[in-house]
């Protein structure tokens, strides 16, 4: 099979002098489109499906395009995952092979997948208290069993990704698509059920006022949950790019802010929420009483928490959804506040409306019945020949408009 890998020796091209650091990144990133053996079982209860659309994680592009950021490289994370690697874990797939002790599937049945590699794909009786509860992103197993060490699909060299003409799965990894729902709009469950996690999880209260701390896909799906949820929240979005910007206009924001500079943001929204400004000697004002109840971080850079807890109102939560390499940051408003800073990993078994079940059984019901529509986001669309040009638009966002990029294997 033809997969895209990561964690082999690169085959450079060429960009323009003029290109930005990310191009010039893409230009020498250990990632290559190779001939793979075609996976196999590895359990009985697996299953191979087909691609047919597999959107591009921002934490794949930033391993792609090497934005790892600057300073310290000790990553705790390194510890869960192993080489080489297929990545692509938001995919639409159709089922072409099942093991024989696969259940509640069938071959030519269009799915999409949970990718978290948990105690059962990974063969371990009993399960951990985590899945036992439900919390699949917390599992205790991850680097255990006979599959290699991964959180999830793709960066499991035993586990391969939607960026290959055929992927493994677990039967319990897969959902069947309702045939109301397109691909277009099936390819958003997994971003989906990563926001509707941390704000099922961390709340709003009533009338109060939520902050979106960048609108790439997970924070433009924050958006379209707190408008379906919580009607009554008034929401601002910090929006890097013009097309972030008019998507979140589109999706309900009340307000919608430029991302940089950051005294004007901090400014703007205690104009907005209410709140005073207090001047240190040096560097950002805080607001107190702070502007924001809630503010669903979905950058997770230093600069984005300093201004996350400057408009937070005292014990607000600052959630931590947006994965990006660590840094210092003026953290003093944390304490002085009594601000709760928590971190949401991911999905699992939630509970919407009093309903418990999986994430994205919740969003393909909501998809089904018209109550959330997220194609407006996938923006760009390539074959998995053109990989390299899927990532200079994901590069270059100021200029292709790009939102959700995603590899059409249809």
């Amino acid at each position: 099979m033809k997969a895209l890998v990561y964690g082999v020796p690169p085959e450079p091209f060429e960009v323009p002098e003029n290109s930005s650091l990310l191009a010039k990144n893409l230009s020498r990133t250990p990632t290559a489109l190779r001939l793979l053996p075609d996976p196999t079982l590895p359990h009985q209860d697996w299953v191979i499906t087909r691609p047919r659309l597999t959107g591009i994680c921002g934490s794949d592009s930033k391993q792609i395009l090497m934005d790892f950021g600057e300073g310290d490289a000790d990553n705790a994370m390194a510890a869960f995952c192993s080489f080489p690697q297929v990545m692509g874990h938001e995919v639409v797939a159709d089922v072409v092979e099942l093991g024989p002790k696969a259940r509640g599937l069938h071959v030519g049945q269009r799915v999409v997948l949970n990718p978290w590699l948990s105690c059962r794909p990974r063969g371990i009786e009993p399960p951990c208290p985590a899945c036992e509860s439900g919390d699949y992103s917390l599992c205790w197993s991850f680097a255990d069993g006979d599959l290699k060490p991964g959180i999830h699909t793709g960066v499991s060299a035993d586990a391969t990704g939607g960026y290959a003409e055929l992927m493994p799965a677990h039967d319990s990894m897969l959902f069947a698509v309702p045939d109301s729902v397109p691909d277009e709009a099936a390819v958003f469950a997994d971003p989906f059920s990563v926001s509707l996690h941390a704000i099922t999880r961390h709340p709003p209260p009533s009338s109060g006022r939520a902050l979106v701390y960048g609108a790439g896909t997970l924070g433009l799906c924050a958006v379209a949950i707190l408008r379906a949820r919580y009607p009554d929240v008034a929401v601002a979005v910090v929006a890097r790019f013009p097309a972030q910007a008019e998507l979140a206009r589109r999706f309900g924001a009340t307000k919608v802010l430029a991302h940089e500079p950051r005294l004007a943001i901090i400014e703007e929204l205690v104009a907005w929420g209410g709140g005073r400004l207090r001047q240190p000697l040096r560097g950002l004002p805080m607001a107190h009483p702070g502007a924001v109840d809630v503010a669903y971080d979905t950058v997770g850079k230093p600069e984005t928490f300093e201004v996350g807890v400057r408009v937070l109102t005292s014990r607000g939560t600052l959630v931590k959804a947006g994965v990006h390499a660590p840094g210092r940051w003026e953290w003093s408003p944390l304490y002085f506040k009594e601000i709760s800073w928590v971190g949401s990993n991911a999905f699992g078994i939630e509970e919407v409306d009093g309903r418990r079940q999986h994430a994205i059984a919740h969003y393909l019901d909501l998809a089904a019945d018209g109550r959330i529509d997220l194609r407006r986001m996938l923006t760009h669309t390539f074959p998995l020949e053109r990989w390299r040009d899927a990532f200079l638009a994901i590069a270059d966002q100021g200029h292709s408009g790009a939102v959700k990029v995603a590899f059409d294997q249809r």
